[in-house]
């Protein structure tokens, strides 16, 4: 049976919040102003695991992953907490950390027609969720 969230996971998202990376810092300024009127939340605690930001109304978690996210037994356990969260009904996208700094006005849109659509992702929209990382971009 899943975990539930725990307070230490809450407490986690509390210091994540006040220790965002550059990327994640970027996006939050264009995210919490609920751009189209969508709300964001971010360093969002679940279950054991903190989403770097969620869209409630579309079930969409996004998370900004940095070149770690392709070392050691990373990918392994990025697909055993996509599976995790997939299995709470949700959609996990992953964006590579360069892509945000490269451009985050693109990125931010991405997000933002993703929310509006979430099961176009993989269509029209853009890649598959997961074929993010693979393609090392947007």
């Amino acid at each position: 049976m899943a975990r539930a969230t725990t307070m230490r996971t809450v407490s986690k998202a509390k210091a994540l919040r006040r220790d965002m990376s550059l990327p994640e810092v970027m996006l939050w300024q264009i995210l919490r102003t609920k751009p189209e009127g969508i709300k964001f939340r971010r360093q969002h605690p679940l279950g054991p695991y903190v989403l770097d930001f969620y869209c409630t109304a579309a079930k969409l978690a996004f998370e900004i992953d940095g070149i770690a996210h392709d070392m050691g037994d990373r990918p392994e356990r990025d697909d055993i907490r996509d599976r995790f969260l997939e299995s709470k009904g949700l959609r996990v996208v992953r964006i590579p950390a360069t892509e945000v700094l490269k451009d985050v006005g693109e990125v931010a849109d991405m997000i933002i027609r993703s929310c509006h659509s979430p099961s176009t992702i993989g269509c029209a929209d853009g890649p598959p969720p997961h074929s993010l990382r693979e393609r090392g971009g947007l």
